[in-house]
């Protein structure tokens, strides 16, 4: 009986401006998904650890399982399989640890198969998986979790995601505070419709942005992180979100922003130099207002989910 094991990152979603359409992939962190072969057809979710007894093992409830059986549907297989999963990122975080835990399980899955999807393939069986887990079928966790770097979605009907270059020396700082925040929470809180004036600021970040990153150019991507459309409305739900703002910013930040629908935020970083500064800043803040952090220091991870 073969068996087999992949790792998928953790991830940054949204990036300010780019609301439900930007993402980017973290090098280190993330989760790992085990699959075995077994005589009786069907899914099986066998262990899971890391996740303090909260996930489901229902094969029509968790993650893992849903991804693969859309892939087994896809390819009209009845393999049995059973599942490992080891969650390396808290749940409730906004670092895509439900999208994580997908792309893993179906790089392995098509590892244990003989590989009948190239990667890019395996996306809306992904996508498929986090509308089970979220509601919401959105592409800027599973993207790029799988694919690594930054990732636009420019389209989902039909789906059209494009990768775009990260410039040598950008680096990110994640800020985990001890709260959770459920994902429905911060999207309850979301407004239907949005001012023509809102749009079209939105719309010159996003461009100078996706620019930036092509450019290489640090300035143009530091004016560019300014989220008109959520954050305004999200960052009330998160305590000390301005504070750390200001307080990293004059510490050498590039930019902040909501990392997903937060609680964890994220900087960007022109090196590392700055780093621990960065950190110490938010910490400051953090301490402060009585909330412990956790802090996390990446270069961005172009490679994505792969076969360990």
């Amino acid at each position: 009986m073969k068996s087999t094991k992949a790792f998928a990152p953790a991830t940054v979603a949204n990036v300010s401006c780019g609301f439900d359409i930007l993402g980017f992939a973290i090098d280190q962190m993330g989760d790992t998904v085990t699959l075995s072969e077994r005589e009786k057809p069907g899914l099986e979710v066998l262990s899971i650890k890391g996740d303090g007894g909260k996930l489901p093992y229902e094969s029509h409830k968790n993650t893992c399982s849903v991804a693969i059986q859309a892939m087994l549907d896809e390819l009209g297989v009845n393999p049995g399989i059973e599942i490992r999963l080891e969650k390396g990122l808290p749940l409730g975080s906004g670092m895509g640890s439900s999208a994580a835990s997908a792309v893993a399980a179906l790089v392995a899955a098509n590892e244990l198969l003989g590989n009948p999807f190239q990667k890019n393939d395996l996306l809306p069986f992904a996508i498929a998986a986090e509308k089970a887990a979220c509601g919401a079928g959105h592409a800027d966790n599973v993207g790029p979790s799988l694919l690594g770097g930054f990732v636009l979605i420019r389209d989902y009907h039909p789906l059209d995601i494009i990768k775009l270059p990260v410039p040598d020396g950008l680096h990110c700082v994640l800020l985990h505070p001890h709260y959770e925040l459920n994902t429905s929470d911060s999207r309850s809180v979301l407004r239907d419709q949005i001012p023509l004036k809102h749009a079209t600021i939105q719309s010159g970040n996003v461009a100078g942005l996706i620019a930036g990153l092509f450019q290489a150019d640090f300035q143009l991507i530091s004016r560019s992180l300014r989220d008109v459309i959520a954050e305004p409305y999200r960052a009330v739900l998160i305590p000390g979100f301005y504070e750390v703002r200001e307080a990293i910013k004059s510490a050498g930040a590039m930019g902040m922003g909501i990392s997903g629908s937060g609680p964890t935020l994220f900087a960007l970083c022109e090196g590392n130099e700055k780093i621990s500064d960065i950190i110490e800043a938010a910490q400051q803040v953090y301490r402060s207002i009585g909330l412990e952090v956790d802090a996390y220091h990446s270069a961005i991870n172009t490679r994505g989910a792969y076969i360990l």
